[in-house]
This record gives C-alpha cells, sequence and structure tokens, in this order.
C-alpha cells in the first residue's frame, strides 16, 4: 500500500483512536508510562504492516490489539505480571470498543476518552496536573501547548505531568471509572481538559492553520457527552454553550488565504447560526440554574458577541460587568486582560492601558503574545504610531502561529511607515 496512504491513515488513526487505544492498555499494563510506550509502539508497527498488508477495516481495533498484547509481552518479560495484578480493573480480554452496559457499575461514564479524562483527574492529583495529564496523554496535545495554555514553560509543564505519572504509580491509584456519586468532585478538572483543549485547537500554538479542527471537534465531542452525562450540573452545559458560541466562528477567522481576520473584519452572516441558537439555548439554560460559575460566564460573554450586528454595536458595558463576575469567581491575568480589552472598547483605549500597565507586573504573561499584541492595537489607536511599534515587535517575536504572525507582521509595517522606522529592525528583547 503506499506509504503516503498508510501515513494519512494512521494519522487519523492517531486523531481519532489515540485515547480508546491508551485507555484499553492501561487497563492491562496498571502503569501509564508503560501504557504510554506501548500504543506508541503499536503505531509504530502499525506503519510497516499496513504498508505491507494494507489498512484494516477496524484501525482502532488492530491498533488496541497491538498495543495490549505489546504489554503483556513486556509485563511477562519483566516478571513483574503479578505485581502489576491488583492495579488491573478488567481482564484483557474485555474488547475496549463494545457498547456500555447500562448494568455495569463504570456505564455512567459511555465513552472510552472521556473515562480516561476522570481517571486522569482523580482527585489526589494536584488540579493542575490533572489538567496538563489529560491533555497529554488523553488528547495527545504536545507538552508545549500544555505549557502555553498553563503560562509555564515546556521543562516546568514536562516535570508536572512527569511528577504525576509518578505519584499515580507510587499511590496505587485504580484505573477505574469512577460511578455516578464520585463524578462531580472530578467536574472542575474535567471541564478544565475540555476547554483548554478546545482552546488549543482554537488557536495552535505553532504551524501555518490558525485552527487545527480536530481538536475542536474532539472537545466539542466531550463536551456534548459531559452535558448529557451530568444534565443536573449547570457548568457542564456553560461549557458547552461557550464551545457552541465560540465555534460558530471558525469559518470566518481567516480569508481563503488564510490571513487572521479580527472580530470586527468577520463576515457574521456566515457565522454557524444553527451553533449559535443551540449555544445561545444551552447558555441560557445554564444561567437560570443559579449564580453561574466561569464557564458559563464565558458563554454568556460569547452571547453578547454572538447576537451583536457588528464590532460597534456590541453592548461593551454588559461585557465589561461580565467580566468583572468572572473575575470574582476566576480571578487570573488572561482574564483580566481580556477584561482591559472590553474596557477599551467601551470607555475608549486610553482607559485601558492603566490596566495593561498592571497586568505587565505580572510575570505570568511575561511571555505571552497576547499582552503586547492588546498593548500595540491600544496605541495604535491612539495614535502612537512608534509606541505601537515596539508593541508589535514584541508580540512578533512570542507568537510562533503562522496566520498570527503574519497578521501581526502586516500591522507592525503599516504603523512603522507612520512612525518612520524600520520594520525590519527590532530592539533588543527585554523582559
Amino acid at each position: 500500500m503506499p506509504a503516503d496512504a498508510v501515513a494519512a491513515a494512521l494519522a487519523q488513526a492517531h486523531r481519532s483512536e489515540w485515547a480508546v487505544v491508551l485507555s484499553a492498555t492501561v487497563r492491562v499494563a496498571g502503569d501509564l508510562d508503560l501504557a504510554e510506550e506501548c500504543a506508541q509502539e503499536a503505531y509504530v508497527s502499525a506503519l510497516q504492516a499496513w504498508t505491507r498488508d494494507g489498512v484494516p477495516q477496524r484501525p482502532g481495533a488492530w491498533l488496541t490489539t497491538a498495543a495490549r498484547n505489546k504489554a503483556l509481552d513486556r509485563l511477562r518479560r519483566e516478571t513483574t505480571l503479578r505485581r502489576k495484578l491488583p492495579l488491573l480493573v478488567e481482564p484483557a480480554t474485555v474488547d475496549p470498543h463494545e457498547t456500555a452496559d447500562p448494568d455495569r457499575p463504570d456505564a455512567a461514564v459511555p465513552d472510552d476518552r472521556l473515562r480516561l479524562v476522570f481517571t486522569c483527574c482523580h482527585p489526589t492529583l494536584a488540579p493542575e496536573a490533572r489538567v496538563a495529564l489529560t491533555l497529554r496523554l488523553v488528547c495527545g496535545v504536545p507538552t508545549p501547548d500544555v505549557a502555553r495554555a498553563f503560562l509555564v514553560s515546556e521543562p516546568t509543564m514536562a516535570a508536572r505531568i512527569t511528577r504525576a505519572k509518578k505519584k499515580i504509580s507510587a499511590a496505587r491509584i485504580p484505573y477505574r471509572v469512577p460511578d455516578r456519586a464520585e463524578l462531580p468532585e472530578r467536574l472542575d478538572s474535567v471541564l478544565t481538559a475540555v476547554h483548554l483543549l478546545f482552546s488549543t485547537g482554537h488557536t495552535a500554538r505553532d504551524g501555518d492553520a490558525l485552527v487545527r479542527g480536530e481538536l475542536c471537534d474532539r472537545a466539542l465531542h466531550l463536551a456534548r457527552t459531559l452535558a448529557a452525562l451530568l444534565p443536573e450540573q449547570a457548568e457542564t452545559r456553560g461549557l458547552l454553550g461557550l464551545l457552541l458560541l465560540t465555534d460558530a466562528r471558525r469559518a470566518t477567522r481567516t480569508d481563503e488565504q488564510g490571513r487572521l481576520l479580527l472580530l470586527a473584519d468577520q463576515d457574521r452572516t456566515r457565522w454557524d447560526q444553527r451553533a449559535v441558537l443551540e449555544g445561545l439555548t444551552v447558555t441560557a439554560g445554564a444561567l437560570a440554574s443559579g449564580p453561574p460559575g466561569r464557564f458559563t460566564l464565558q458563554a454568556a460573554i460569547a452571547g453578547v458577541h454572538a447576537v451583536a450586528p457588528s464590532l460597534e454595536q456590541t453592548d461593551w458595558p454588559r461585557v465589561v460587568h461580565l467580566y468583572d463576575r468572572l473575575l470574582a469567581v476566576w480571578n487570573t491575568p488572561v482574564v483580566a486582560l481580556n477584561r482591559a480589552a472590553a474596557v477599551a472598547f467601551a470607555d475608549g483605549p486610553a482607559a485601558a492601558l492603566p490596566l495593561l500597565d498592571e497586568l505587565a507586573t505580572d510575570p505570568r504573561l511575561a511571555d505571552y503574545p497576547y499582552l503586547p499584541a492588546t498593548r500595540a492595537d491600544l496605541l495604535r489607536r491612539l495614535g502612537d504610531a512608534a509606541g505601537a511599534a515596539r508593541a508589535y515587535r514584541r508580540a512578533v517575536e512570542l507568537t510562533a502561529n503562522a496566520a498570527e504572525r503574519a497578521f501581526l507582521e502586516q500591522r507592525l509595517a503599516e504603523v512603522s511607515r507612520v512612525a518612520g522606522a524600520t520594520p525590519g529592525h527590532a530592539p533588543p528583547r527585554t523582559r
């Protein structure tokens, strides 16, 4: 079979089947590191086998069987099978692709990927470790992207993930599905993981494309499953509403050449109106369920944008008010930065600059490209072309995504011409 066809099939199998393969292998191996190694080896083996024999009818089942067999072989070779047996929760003969049985205790979570998400979000792990582990193992998000989502360095995040896996092994945390009574205490970490997965796909950290659609689709699927699984939890509906309203703009975020289009330049008639309607309905239900949490409030903000005829006609005072409420329940520098951007539209860019000055002292935003990008836009609107150019240069330095970088470079060239500066000249990097 042609190598390119096999490579494409493997790439698709990694996107759609990785979590199922890994979760099934964990049940056999009883160890995350071993399961991850065997799952990776299965994909490597598939490259040769599928080239020789063709892509199987069920690639996921082939990979699952190969990974589980490798795990069993490793355990036998290392004579550790007897020691690992207490960690097993299901016999190796269980088909990981079987339909959930409502009479089984673990049927509360019918999706294999969601099962593993809840497993990674065990309450004995630190909250940050739960989400990081979920993104890395369940969703296959690269460590640099996970680090970017948490505003930490890649080595710091790699160490955090390693410690989490070691704690699971040392504490002998069982790889089992929580029953329904245990689900709510793990919910916030799970919602955070799904949200970060969507964010990673919504704006890719690097590469040529702005959006990684498969990650957005995967997050939406998980959010729908959560909302159906726990309808009594308002935040599950809030998250689903947020993702629907945000993803509704996917097709309009770049032009035909792949160039970034800001909210002001997007053709709102091309937004997915079915997704907007569903998102607004789900969000309204979440808001009616009591004091809103952080995902429901973010969904409400997205809803204000979704119903506005244009950027200028957006109800910016309401957006600022919603960000105030969001900061009261989730006080993070990124939320504060987004609020500052809303203040700039509600009260003018000069009103937002002091807010950015305060945020610039937060070390968590030292390498966050949207901070200098926001400052650059405010200065550009105020007519300070030289100051805008300096801020745009800093934003370009920190931006790896090609679509975002091209947009920033274009803006830099524009303000540099106005300021009489040379666009390609960048000052020494400062912290």
